[in-house]
């Protein structure tokens, strides 16, 4: 768990912002999306399915830590990237 530098988490959501912002500035428009619907539903069912993994493996990292999952299940479902990030950066503290 200690692989996460704190130089590294801060960048990736800095970026996950710009990335996030840039989105939505681009896809507001009268024009119709250039995706076809299956590879709509294929990613949208692999971002899906990423998420309970890594909700999993979340739960899991808290269980072996002694710390409550279900506090991270909200701000998880609204936001998983940020959510993850704080998550692991919390985790990563050392005890006192």
């Amino acid at each position: 768990m200690y692989v996460w530098s704190k130089r590294i988490v801060i960048t990736l959501l800095v970026l996950f912002g710009v990335f996030e912002l840039l989105f939505w500035v681009t896809s507001t428009g009268d024009e119709a999306s250039l995706l076809e619907t299956r590879t709509t539903h294929w990613l949208a069912l692999n971002y899906f399915l990423l998420l309970v993994w890594v909700f999993v493996w979340m739960y899991d990292q808290a269980r072996v830590r002694g710390k409550n999952i279900w506090v991270w299940g909200l701000p998880f479902f609204i936001a998983p990237l940020p959510t993850l990030m704080a998550f692991v950066l919390i985790l990563q503290r050392r005890p006192k």
